[in-house]
């Protein structure tokens, strides 16, 4: 029972027993709270959004620190929340506001370089989701534990691709290829889609797990966190991949 997702691993579920139903952690409990996530996301990343097309496409400088605080905070408030489970019912939607206000930034920064590919990101990202829903729960895709070896591996493998670039980058070295829009670096990021993709059948394998094992309500807002970190993480890599494809025209 592991997943690549740092939020979720085989002993998030682990040890819980509760008598109650009301007390337990419920698929649809899970679905309702992603969904209310989903809307925190867009109510700042709204903000942002409005911000740049409002004042930022003549000064950047005005979003930027929105985008950075964000990044960080999510990045901060994500760490707390993995470490302080029973927390997630306030860090998770927390986290969305703070990644919503990144997204928002990033997103209409992309757009104005490349007009549609924000919609077109949006429409994959939640088509891939919804896809990967049924594929899983009609069981055409199952979460063998050769198959989640396999989404481990090559996601602890992107992991490091991206934390060398970013060390490497303090010293003005640059790894070749894979992040520009050659042929190289389109295969990449498409390669990075598919995993982040895959990660999200790992995440409804666990969640199932966990509902199905009784675990605490809170946990809901955690599974709601988990699926999120994994949605963030494939919607940029879609832009990415978009914005590479674009460029090459």
């Amino acid at each position: 029972m592991r997943t690549a997702n740092p939020a979720l691993n085989k002993k998030t579920f682990a040890n819980f027993a509760y008598t109650t139903d009301t007390e337990k952690m419920t698929i649809q409990g899970t679905a309702n709270k992603t969904f209310i996530m989903l809307l925190l996301l867009l109510v700042s990343a709204g903000y942002t959004w409005r911000l740049f097309f409002s004042r930022g496409m003549e000064d950047p400088s005005v979003v930027v620190p929105w985008m950075i605080g964000g990044a960080i905070g999510g990045l901060i408030v994500a760490i707390v929340t993995v470490f302080k489970q029973n927390w997630a019912n306030i860090t998770a939607p927390l986290y969305a506001l703070l990644e919503g206000l990144f997204l928002g930034g990033i997103s209409s920064m992309m757009e104005a370089q490349f007009p549609g590919i924000v919609l077109q990101a949006v429409a994959l990202t939640f088509g891939t989701l919804f896809a990967l829903l049924f594929a899983y729960k009609s069981r055409i895709i199952r979460a063998t534990e050769k198959f989640k070896s396999g989404i481990i591996a090559a996601t602890g493998g992107i992991f490091l691709v991206y934390i060398a670039t970013w060390i490497l980058g303090f010293f003005n070295i640059h790894i070749p290829f894979i992040h520009g829009s050659g042929t190289v670096g389109i295969l990449f990021s498409l390669f990075v889609v598919v995993i982040a993709a895959l990660n999200l059948v790992l995440d409804f394998d666990l969640i199932e797990r966990g509902a199905e094992q009784g675990a605490p309500k809170f946990m809901e807002w955690y599974g709601a966190f988990a699926l999120m970190v994994t949605l963030v993480w494939l919607y940029i890599e879609i832009l990415r991949l978009l914005a590479k494809l674009q460029s090459r025209d």
